[in-house]
This record gives C-alpha cells, structure tokens and sequence, in this order.
C-alpha cells in the first residue's frame, strides 16, 4: 500500500464514499491509502485514550491498518449503514475487542502487512485533542474534526503559495480566528501595507474562501450534501 505521505494533492472531485467504491476496482490501492490517510490519526487518538501505554497503542493502531489491509474490511462500509467515520469507529473497536490477540500472534509469526504511519506526527495530533475528562469517542470526534480543519487550512495556504501570495496568507491567517481584536488589524495592514480597512476586507474575503473549502471538505465525507451544514454544527460542538 502506498504510505499516507506519498499519496499527493487531494482532488476534491473524490469523496470517501467514491474511494470506498474504487475499492473494488483497478484503483483501489490508492483509495485504501487516501482513506487510511484522512482517519488514522483519529483512529489514534481514541487508542491512546483506551491504551496509556503509548507503544501499545501503536502496535494496536498498526496492528488495525494491517487488519483493514488483509482483510479488505472498508468494502463492506456503506451510506445507508451511517457516516464512514463511525463505520471505521466501530471497526476498530470490534477489533480491540475480539480480535487484538490474534492479530498480534500472526503479527510475532511474520505473516504482517506494515502500514506506514507516522506516529510522531499522530503523538502531537492527540496531544491537540485529548484532555482527561472527555470520553475515547469524544475524543475520536475532535481528533476527526482537527484533521479535517487542518485540511481545509492546508488547502487554503497551497491556493496562496500558487498564486505567489504566501507572504500574504502568512499575514492574514490569524484573522481566520474568530474574534479578532481590532489592534491585528493595524498589525496586518502593516504588514500588508493596506489600510486597516483594506485589512478587514482581505481578511473576510479570506474567511469567505476559507468557509467556501471547508464546505467542500466537509462535502466529500457525505454521500448527501444536504447533510452539510448539520455535519459543520456537529464538528464545531466537538470542539467545545
């Protein structure tokens, strides 16, 4: 299977529901890693809430991946079953609970398919989302929501750096925050040499873009779009 960070530029013509699907054609190596790419670190982050022991919990999430790969588990994910994600949830906790044990034993005797994931990278992720008081599906559900921020935030900044504006979304970023205070105005007008009001209007256009990707990757989770904005108010309660 090709490793999460050889996979390249998202196309947001895809949506999981399509890779699912593709899973069953000539593309479905790629589809595998795209969908092991966008949950694994959720997937993660609910193990380490279950598992103190961070090797451990490793070997576990490795040790799932290798199940999903072997098995060919995800074919079976369908819209009518419920969001992907919960499917993918529900997988990994059967497995936990009934076949842990003997995955590690085929594990030890070698009969193992190696899944490339990056646990530094998924060791800082949970240490962004977990907190001791907040359930392991919690937990999963703002891990889910982060990755999928982060990915909109990606995408935002690959649209400036290809427009040779990079510098200008360096400036403008933290206006993506909420409740700005009107002295980061000033601050980004001098960076940008505007005016503050020239600030605000490049900042709101940026927010407009950013809410305009966030839809799209949002979109691509769901079979239905119409499930769009009720999808948005769950993530952002995730968060609270």
């Amino acid at each position: 299977m090709a490793a999460p960070s050889d996979i390249g530029q998202r196309e947001f013509g895809s949506t999981d529901w399509s890779m699912v699907r593709q899973l069953d054609g000539p593309g479905a190596e790629l589809a595998l890693a795209r969908l092991c790419e966008q949950y694994w670190q959720p997937l993660y982050a609910y193990v380490r809430t279950k598992v103190r022991d961070v090797h451990k919990a490793q070997d576990l999430t490795q040790s799932f991946f290798a199940h999903v790969v072997a098995k060919d588990s995800l074919r079976k994910a369908a819209p009518e079953r419920g969001r992907f994600r919960s499917f993918v949830l529900v997988s990994l906790k059967n497995f936990m609970a009934n076949d842990f044990a003997a995955e590690n034993a085929q594990r030890r005797g070698g009969n193992f398919r190696h899944v490339p994931l990056d646990f530094d990278d998924g060791d800082q992720h949970f240490s962004r989302v977990a907190a001791d008081s907040m359930t392991p599906d919690r937990v999963f559900e703002r891990a889910w929501t982060l990755t999928l921020l982060d990915r909109v935030s990606e995408r935002l900044q690959s649209e400036h750096e290809a427009a040779g504006e990079l510098d200008r979304f360096e400036a403008l970023k933290q206006a993506l925050v909420p409740a700005v205070r009107g002295a980061t105005y000033d601050e980004i007008a001098e960076t940008l040499q505007v005016t503050p009001a020239g600030a605000r209007q490049a900042a709101s256009r940026l927010r407009k873009r950013y809410r305009e990707l966030l839809r799209l990757e949002v979109g691509r989770t769901l079979e239905d779009n119409d499930d769009i904005e009720d999808e948005i108010r769950q993530m952002f309660a995730s968060l609270g």
